[in-house]
């Protein structure tokens, strides 16, 4: 009878073994066999979610099957206190553990926003304020012309104060650089100046080959102490940058007293009139070699080009008389 209780001891406790091996097996392959999400998703993971919250957010999100396994293998594995909160895209058919290596590893979602060359920073602000994922409030103080248009990536819950301090390191970084590099001789004194005139430069064309002519235009003129009678400097007097302006300048406009009136005040305006990309500031500081004082637009979206006064008025008609044959053209209202 005692060798009969010693074989069943033996024999239940090796099924007890097997038992264990089997389930641990099992647990195993549920483990890294692929998960019921049918298409990628993305998931937030709120900052202090613990394993057994986040184990339900992404059963309940269809990422995982089963809670419990994702909780033990999180722990057995210790990865549990290396998950990261933020933005996951998790791929579909993700296993239990390729979905806790995702977020151990910190490779959340990476959002963007581009900044369009030629804003004011009220305008750039205003779209960073309503941007979905960023958290927290919109600096104060920041600068016109301190912000360099480009496109910056975060992260879900991301700071608006944090990525306004990286785009005005940009620009600053951005401007030292190209300063350094200035042709010799220019009619600026100070980086202050070229981002100044750079700005000028960015509102009035969008026609990249011109810029280096627009900018010439203007060294010219500062060199010869002429006014520099922007229409765009006009058009930020009278908005001070804090939406675009919404109708055609007027000839009245021209005379507004204001130090970023240009028709009325020589050298250049006192700040920045908007926020100038890369391409403007190169322009500003090297502009190209030509004797031209005049512009003005051509009908095509570009600038017709003058150095003698005559020649200017010449151009100017042709553009009013183009402006005239459009109107009449135009379907009535």
């Amino acid at each position: 009878m005692a060798r009969l209780a010693l074989h069943a001891a033996v024999f239940g406790s090796l099924g007890a073994v097997s038992f264990a091996l089997g389930l641990a097996y099992w647990a195993h392959l549920e483990f890294i066999r692929p998960g019921p999400l049918a298409e990628a998703r993305t998931v937030i993971v709120q900052k202090g979610s613990g394993v057994e919250r986040i184990a339900t957010l992404l059963r309940d999100r269809g990422v995982i099957r089963d809670r419990f396994l994702f909780r033990a293998g999180a722990r057995l594995t210790g990865r549990s206190r290396a998950m990261r909160a933020g933005e996951y895209r998790f791929p579909a058919g993700i296993s239990t553990d390729g979905a806790i290596a995702l977020l151990a590893s910190g490779k959340t979602v990476r959002r963007r926003i581009t900044l369009a060359e030629g804003l004011t920073t009220g305008e750039i602000l205003g779209r960073i304020g309503a941007e979905e994922g960023l958290a927290g409030e919109l600096p104060v103080g920041v600068g016109e012309g301190s912000l360099l248009p480009e496109t910056y990536y975060f992260s879900y819950g991301d700071s608006r104060t944090a990525l306004v301090r990286r785009i005005r390191e940009s620009m600053a970084a951005t401007l030292a650089a190209l300063w350094d590099k200035r042709a010799p001789g220019i009619a600026l004194a100070s980086p202050e100046e070229a981002l100044v005139l750079a700005s000028i430069i960015e509102r009035e064309t969008a026609v990249a080959s011109e810029r280096a002519r627009i900018s010439a235009v203007f060294h010219n003129r500062l060199r010869q102490g002429m006014r520099l009678q922007s229409d765009p400097t006009v058009a930020y007097a009278l908005t001070l940058g804090r939406a675009p302006l919404d109708r055609p300048l007027a000839r009245a406009d021209l005379r507004i007293e204001s130090p970023y009136n240009t028709y009325r005040t020589h050298g250049l305006p006192p700040t920045p009139i908007a926020n100038p990309g890369r391409a403007s500031i190169e322009a500003a500081l090297h502009p190209a070699e030509t004797d031209e004082l005049y512009f003005v637009a051509d009908g095509t979206g570009g600038h017709a080009f003058a150095r003698t006064f005559a020649e200017h008025l010449r151009n100017v008609a042709r553009w009013r008389r183009i402006e005239r044959e459009r109107k009449e053209a135009a379907p009535p209202e």
